[in-house]
């Protein structure tokens, strides 16, 4: 099957198409049907990965169905996500090794997967679009927000707790004369990282950010706390407190939505049991209660950036490009890949797009501020 027709037009542009529902929705035969009905959005995604239905406007079909009412489900389809939601609460998935287990099961897919759909500084969270018309602009605009909510000094040291392709190292470094220490869990990251920051005041290891003890002037961490687990939260916290100097700032870019709760949205719950299950092992995506840090440490919260419209036209961009470099990286995925990663990626955009999740930045200080916080945008 050729690769669904994105909804939205290019990001250069802030005009978004729309089709009457007769457009949009797909013909199921008896058995997906069946299957859908019994299984929810969880099975919409399983059938669609095995090519039993298509749609022209992926990404708008999706956005019509997180709006729906959610249909009900068997007894097994409730049980699975009853039990999805009890494995968040009591393990704890991400204790010793279990830490590097997203690292090796998601951002070791390869280096070409993502190069072939990800901006030339390859950042894999959402850009900041307020005055950007590329990919390339949202990305760099968003990196250099960071730095500004900072007030990054030249010769400050930075800790990037889930540095990725090291963007945001190479970034503070070369723009800002800041020194950054990265970690993450993903071999293939580091290799990269390192690579790119070559000659520069960066530091990037392979490393549990739990295992943390020096002293940094900031911390910065973005889109990595959905990786870190509901069990560990506290932890994470009490980690930046520790390693963030008195007065220091620290600014999380964090997806937070309420899922797998008694009154969470089911359409929610369903896809994303279906995207951590196929993308995402293990991942959680903490409430807004959740990024209030524990009492026993000294953050406190200065400044709260909400911009979800911004991850749909990311993640837009990163289904365009995928897509249109598909035929460079076939030969190391299959069809089934490419299906399931268009789910993932078109179906986030539409969770963004319908208001179920969000993504922004908390600023947080450590103890007094070192000078007076003034939100930055």
């Amino acid at each position: 099957m050729t690769p669904e027709t994105l909804t939205h037009t290019p990001p250069e542009s802030n005009v978004v198409a729309t089709h009457s529902p007769s457009e949009i929705q797909p013909v199921f035969d008896d058995a997906t049907r069946k299957r859908i009905d019994r299984g929810g959005i969880y099975a919409l995604g399983r059938t669609y990965e095995e090519g039993l239905w298509s749609t022209e406007h992926l990404d708008e079909y999706l956005t019509m169905v997180f709006k729906s009412p959610a249909t009900r489900l068997s007894l097994f389809a409730w049980s699975r996500l009853f039990l999805a939601a009890m494995d968040k609460r009591i393990i704890n998935r991400q204790s010793g090794r279990g830490a590097f287990n997203i690292g090796e099961k998601h951002y070791n897919l390869g280096n070409d997967l993502f190069r072939n759909m990800l901006d030339s500084s390859m950042s894999y969270t959402s850009g900041y679009w307020a005055s950007a018309s590329s990919l390339d602009q949202a990305q760099e605009a968003k990196l250099d927000l960071i730095c500004r909510k900072l007030d990054l000094q030249p010769g400050q040291h930075v800790l990037d707790i889930g540095c990725g392709w090291g963007n945001f190292a190479e970034y503070a470094a070369r723009k800002y004369g800041a020194r950054v220490t990265g970690v993450t869990v993903s071999s293939e990251q580091a290799q990269f990282a390192n690579q790119r920051c070559e000659g520069l005041p960066v530091e990037i290891r392979l490393q549990d950010y739990r295992e943390l003890h020096e002293q940094f002037d900031h911390v910065v961490s973005i889109e990595m706390i959905e990786a870190v687990g509901r069990k560990n939260l506290p932890a994470y916290y009490r980690v930046v407190d520790r390693c963030l100097d008195e007065g220091g700032l620290f600014v999380l870019q964090v997806i937070s939505g309420n899922t797998l709760t008694r009154i969470s949205d089911r359409n929610l719950d369903q896809y994303i049991l279906w995207l951590v299950r196929h993308i995402f092992p293990d991942g959680y995506l903490p409430r807004v209660d959740e990024l209030i840090p524990p009492s026993d440490t000294k953050l406190r919260v200065e400044d709260w950036h909400r911009y979800h419209d911004d991850y749909d036209r990311t993640l837009i961009a990163w289904a365009s490009k995928f897509n249109d470099n598909w035929e460079q990286i076939k030969g190391e995925y299959d069809e089934r890949f490419h299906r399931r990663w268009n789910f993932y990626l078109l179906g986030c955009a539409a969770l963004f797009r319908a208001q179920l999740i969000d993504v922004g930045q908390v600023v947080y200080t450590k103890g007094r501020a070192k000078s007076r916080h003034y939100p930055v945008r």
